[in-house]
């Protein structure tokens, strides 16, 4: 008996086939191999087609079949994890209406900051725990506001892991945790937050229907049965966006309990049970995959945009051919500190810890005949983990403790300067962990299908592949490093935030 987990990502599409009884991947497939297209027209802007998640997510899936050689019929559930904050619009046919507007767009940042003023701060951060924001209810709104034709013919308005559920199972639904993370959640009265949709004027029909995040959601139809090569009728029964799911596939689930992640994005996400929130909504609450109103979980999120997204840019345009694990190494040459090179990492899009303020990504203190590829190299880690940290002292400050933070053994999580840098800065020991998003979803469509009894079954297969503590020699280093990185992202943005 197998499971099947889809990871769409912003970059590629992962699908994984996990064997149910002894949690052991039995195959993984990334797809494409170049990473997939972002569409900017002007900066601040960022788009994808729906069309290419599918087409990939098609290729992916008939490759780690092949891979795989399972039967497709001893596929008995499948899961979906998505990249989070999109917006996906359909008209009555479902029909893409226009590309997707992604998580790192900023164009509606003044839209969600006229609403937080206009509902009310205050209600604002009760009833939704966060602001209206650069969200997806706002990226609404600018279609509604900007592309009049278009919003005519919306039918539903969908996050990227609800088309594909569509495309799966020609059912349109959303769940309470995806639509809190387009603030369009109200925690207080447990409901679909009509403060913000009625503000922005758009009619609570354009949303689906809600489901449950494990429950089975629908069924393969035949179409996609004979595009995807499976068997017909194979229930989906898990979905949840990036960030909750990575939470998920590390078995983070109750309070006190810290995942992190840093792909394209880098995010660490802590769990709690009670409804905290930052007043200036720099870091974000959502519902976690578990959440109920009689045993609510709440995940708070710390998203910055510009992780792997600033050491693929470093990739291509400074590395000179070098590959990742070359990358890692030549900067491992550079002292602690890169002889005074400070990199801010924020150039993806507006910056939530930033109160979504958008000021690009900078090199300070640059010097023609110190500095060459190396610290440079060197920088982009430090800047990311340093941005990181930024952002954990304001969750700290609403009550998530830091103590041991859970990663899957991937992305920048692959670099030791990386991982020895982030546990010395945050104190925290980081433990690394054989899974990733594909994988997780796996376990939550098993957990959804009722195929696993209970979590604690289906994480058996689970293992910590390593566990790397704070370098208490090297900590007066980073602290010394990370307070001139400091100095000089307070000069940047002009204000002590």
């Amino acid at each position: 008996m197998y499971l099947l987990g889809y990871d769409c990502g912003t970059s590629s599409i992962k699908a994984t086939v996990l064997d149910a009884q002894d949690g052991n991947v039995v195959a993984s497939v990334v797809l494409p191999e170049k990473e997939m297209s972002i569409i900017a027209a002007r900066p601040g802007l960022a788009e994808q087609a729906p069309q290419m998640w599918w087409d990939n997510l098609k290729a992916a899936t008939g490759k780690v079949l092949a891979d795989s050689n399972v039967n497709p019929a001893d596929i008995k559930a499948i899961g979906i994890s998505y990249q989070m904050h999109g917006l996906v619009l359909v008209d009555k046919d479902k029909n893409v209406l226009r590309p997707s507007i992604i998580w790192c767009d900023s164009r509606a940042v003044e839209i969600g900051d006229r609403a937080f003023e206009q509902i009310g701060q205050r209600k604002c951060l009760e009833h939704l725990l966060n602001s209206p924001g650069n969200f997806t209810a706002s990226k609404l709104k600018w279609v509604k506001d900007n592309e009049p034709d278009i919003y005519k013919k919306v039918y539903k308005a969908m996050l990227p892991g609800d088309y594909i559920a569509m495309k799966l199972t020609d059912k349109i639904a959303t769940t309470p945790s995806g639509l809190s993370e387009g603030i369009l959640w109200d925690f207080k009265q447990q409901q679909l937050a009509d403060i913000v949709l009625h503000n922005y004027g758009i009619d609570n029909d354009l949303i689906p229907e809600i489901v449950q995040t494990f429950s089975v959601q629908g069924e393969l139809t035949k179409q996609a049965t004979e595009e995807l090569g499976l068997a017909a009728g194979t229930p989906v029964a898990y979905r949840a966006g990036d960030q909750p799911n990575n939470a998920l596939s590390l078995n983070v689930l109750d309070p006190g309990e810290i995942a992190a992640t840093a792909g394209t994005s880098g995010v660490v996400y802590g769990i709690g049970d009670k409804p905290n929130y930052d007043s200036k909504s720099r870091v974000n609450t959502v519902a976690h995959v578990n959440y109920t109103k009689d045993n609510p979980r709440f995940g708070v999120l710390l998203c910055i945009n510009g992780t792997g997204a600033l050491n693929s840019w470093l990739k291509h345009t400074v590395a000179g051919g070098l590959d990742y694990p070359q990358m890692n190494e030549t900067a491992s040459k550079v002292p602690v500190g890169s002889d005074g090179l400070t990199i801010l990492p924020f150039g993806n899009g507006a910056e939530r810890t930033l109160e979504n303020n958008d000021i690009g990504a900078t090199f300070h203190n640059l010097k023609f005949n110190t500095h060459d590829k190396a610290h440079l190299l060197r920088a982009g880690q430090e800047g990311i983990v340093f941005a990181l940290n930024y952002g954990l002292d304001i969750m700290k400050n609403i009550g998530v403790e830091i103590k041991t933070v859970k990663a899957g053994d991937a992305n920048m999580f692959l670099s030791p300067l990386f991982r020895e840098a982030f546990a010395t800065i945050t104190g925290a020991a980081v433990e690394l962990y054989n899974t990733d998003g594909s994988v997780g979803a796996a376990r939550g469509a098993g957990i959804g299908a009722g195929i696993y009894k209970d979590c604690k079954d289906a994480f058996e297969g689970l293992k910590c592949t390593s566990r790397i503590e704070p370098n208490e020699k090297l900590k007066s280093d980073y602290s010394r490093a990370y307070n001139n990185w400091l100095d000089v992202l307070k000069t940047q943005i002009g204000v002590e935030r």
